[in-house]
């Protein structure tokens, strides 16, 4: 099973054009990402810029809005991501758990959808785009 484990850290909604943390905040994150790589469990990983220095694309009326920066509504923003490949929800909690995350944040975990889960009215369709399936799209 495919879980996401989304970093949710508190304030980083506000966080400047430019915020990154702080060398002891990512030396615990290294050494908490190598225990997942060397369980074998890790698959990616990545830290996201703050909200300000980004965009967010609304949708109404079949009409796309763009706002750049941070939304003024936004209570919590990914600040990063960790996609793993473990036994069980359960196994996910586990391995959330052990991160070294700052006071007030949060982590959430997605299991990602896999093709299995779907019925195969909707198998047939994605077979029809076999470059775009999740864990075949490449990059040109």
């Amino acid at each position: 099973m495919r879980f996401m484990m989304l970093m949710i850290p508190q304030g980083y909604e506000k966080a400047a054009p430019g915020t990154l943390p702080d060398a002891k905040l990512v030396e615990a994150m290294m050494k908490y990402n190598e225990a997942l790589k060397k369980a074998g469990v890790l698959i990616t990983l990545d830290g996201l810029h703050p909200p300000s220095m980004g965009a967010r694309i609304s949708f109404e009326g079949g009409q796309a809005t763009v706002t750049n920066g941070a939304a003024l509504d936004a209570k919590e923003v990914l600040g990063g991501y960790w996609m793993t490949q473990v036994k069980s929800k359960t196994e996910a909690v586990e391995w959330a758990k052990r991160c070294p995350a700052p006071d007030g944040s949060v982590i959430e975990i997605r299991q990602v959808q896999e093709m299995s889960d779907f019925p195969e009215d909707v198998r047939k369709v994605v077979a029809k785009h076999p470059g775009l399936q999740a864990k075949s799209v490449q990059r040109p």
